[in-house]
């Protein structure tokens, strides 16, 4: 069963949303047959990289908040980040554009590193605060995961990928997301944000169900315990 994910690396709640997801997925059963693909959406496509000005600097500038105010509301997420053993310093997070480490997490995925990938680039930017437009630190982050530095060099410095970004980002539109994180679960179940666990355990056993009525072939193979066959060898 597949779960497609779209989220922003800069979004704070999209790394919350992947804990819950994987808290959901260590307690369900069938697990292993699952397969999360990475869709790339961007918050904020226009942005500039300016490595001196802090995120909480540019929030306070584009949302009109002073910078107590700024200050307040991203220490609440960080506690929220914390309830779930990540680390998000905000106060040294880098405004950037994000559009290149996308098109370097849809390199990732062709070659099997796409989770590896995303759990990379989102601490690096919310607990390291490194600049994830920075070519030279995309490369370094890529090596780390174990992908080949010539080729990941090859992606980020020609425009390789940028048209899968766009093509998630469109289906994103045609399919109704209007924030992220926005998991969908087997093309028919939605969950929206950084729900609870609870909310993401009931939505899995819901698609599973749904998703094995129309694959009978795993409801054959669902129990591995012991067993006799019909030619009575037990």
């Amino acid at each position: 069963m597949k779960i497609e994910i779209w989220s922003d690396i800069m979004c704070p709640f999209c790394y919350i949303g992947k804990r819950r997801l994987e808290s959901a997925l260590e307690n369900f059963e069938y697990k292993n047959h699952v397969e999360i693909v990475w869709k790339s959406f961007l918050l904020n496509p226009d942005m500039k990289t300016d490595p001196s000005k802090s995120t909480a600097e540019y929030l306070a500038e584009t949302k009109g908040w002073s910078l107590e105010q700024t200050h307040q509301i991203t220490n609440q997420v960080t506690e929220m980040a914390r309830g779930e053993g990540l680390v998000y310093n905000m106060d040294k997070t880098v405004v950037a554009n994000a559009k290149n480490a996308h098109r370097l997490l849809q390199l990732s995925k062709t070659l099997g590193k796409g989770d590896e990938m995303k759990e990379r680039l989102l601490r690096a930017y919310f607990t390291e605060g490194k600049n994830i437009d920075d070519l030279s630190t995309l490369i370094s982050l890529a090596e780390e995961v174990g992908i080949d530095k010539e080729r990941a060099q090859a992606c980020l410095e020609s425009n390789e990928f940028a048209e899968k970004v766009e093509k998630d980002i469109s289906e994103s539109r045609q399919i109704g997301v209007r924030g992220v994180p926005f998991f969908v679960l087997d093309r028919k179940f939605g969950i929206s944000g950084a729900q609870p666990v609870e909310v993401f355990q009931d939505t899995l056993n819901k698609a599973w169900e749904d998703y094995v009525k129309e694959n009978p072939i795993l409801q054959m193979n669902s129990s591995e315990g012991s067993s006799c066959d019909i030619e009575g060898n037990c």
